[in-house]
């Protein structure tokens, strides 16, 4: 096989893959690992891949925050799985944190038979849980950014910074257990961060196909939450690794 092709047939595997291993791209592809090894080495020079210890995987750094309209079309029966299993972490008079974002709407939407106390930064959110009278509603203000409908910068972190929920839920557009999870801006990292520091329960809520990409700023490293939901699409190597740390994870299922 000519080496181009090889290549092409490596990323193609890649991409339907989130971290795949030597030994699986030889079983695939049909060359051998020591020719597999030098493709690896030369798409690592090129930046194509990143190489971890659990493997390899697509280099997918995510420069810019995608809108809110974008997300919503994405992976919607993995994000209703996750909501599902995350309401089974809130009870009855909890005070409760939400991150912004669609899969934090689609828990908010499982949470209005409950007598609650909710933060958030979403305005979405604040709107759609405004209407359940049993649901007592805080949005953090300050600026509002464009591209997600939700509160950033220093008013909403100092609030956030002295409240002590019950569980904090966060949501991100990449995660990884080597850089954690990871945000396009300081505002957002920092913002996130306020968000979990003082919560009792630390949940992150983030579909599959986010792992194992990356973008500029670290908002918290994966070890210092207590868990983690995510669907079942996750990748069995993914699993292994993710099942050794410290935090509880979760895989729903659609």
């Amino acid at each position: 096989m000519k080496g181009q092709s090889r290549l092409d047939q490596i990323m193609d595997y890649l991409k339907s893959h989130n971290l795949v291993t030597v030994d699986q791209l030889v079983a695939a592809i049909s060359a051998s690992p020591a020719t597999i090894r030098r493709d690896l080495i030369k798409l690592d020079r090129e930046g194509v891949i990143s190489r971890t210890h659990g493997g390899v995987t697509l280099n997918r750094f995510i420069p810019a925050q995608p809108t809110t309209l974008e997300k919503m079309q994405r992976h919607l029966t993995e994000k209703q799985a996750i909501a599902l299993a995350a309401a089974s972490l809130v009870k009855a008079n909890d005070a409760v944190v939400l991150d912004a974002g669609t899969t934090m709407l689609e828990l908010a939407r499982q949470l209005t038979h409950l007598p609650l106390r909710v933060i958030t930064a979403d305005l979405h959110i604040a709107l759609f849980l405004s209407e359940f009278r049993q649901i007592e509603v805080t949005i953090i203000g300050g600026r509002i950014d464009d591209s997600s409908q939700s509160c950033i910068g220093e008013h909403g972190r100092r609030l956030l910074r002295n409240i002590y929920p019950d569980v904090a839920f966060v949501s991100c557009n990449s995660w990884s257990l080597e850089k954690g999870i990871t945000t396009p801006t300081e505002e957002k990292a920092g913002l996130k961060e306020d968000l979990l520091i003082n919560a009792r329960r630390r949940v992150l809520l983030a579909d599959s196909s986010k792992y194992g990409s990356w973008s500029l700023f670290c908002a918290t490293p994966l070890q210092s939450l207590t868990d983690i939901i995510t669907d079942e699409l996750l990748g069995e190597q993914e699993v292994k690794t993710l099942s050794g740390q410290p935090f509880t994870l979760t895989l729903a299922k659609p």
